[in-house]
């Protein structure tokens, strides 16, 4: 399976990428998801295959949502919410 693919960043959240297929874009995403999301900018558009690696999401569960439900939320994990806060903690010292 191979999907060209247009990713959006939000503006309003922090690390929340949104997937998409490029032929339909945004067409099924939930509206109430967009509101929540804010404003998105195109981040960059890439091919996706099995075989692609990506830094911070499973390829395989990418392409099964994006096949499933048209689109794939990638979010920062709540560990990397948690060591900023350490981290801006740490520098008040």
């Amino acid at each position: 399976m191979t999907v060209l693919c247009k990713i959006y960043r939000s503006v309003n959240k922090s690390d929340c990428y949104l997937y998409v297929p490029f032929e339909k874009d945004l067409e099924d995403v939930p509206d109430t998801l967009l509101k929540h999301l804010g404003k998105l900018e195109s981040a960059m558009t890439l091919k996706l295959t099995p075989e692609r690696k990506l830094a911070q999401a499973d390829i395989t569960e990418v392409l099964s949502q994006l096949e499933e439900q048209g689109y794939y939320l990638q979010m920062a994990s709540t560990t990397d919410e948690y060591m900023q806060i350490v981290r801006a903690r740490n520098e008040k010292l």
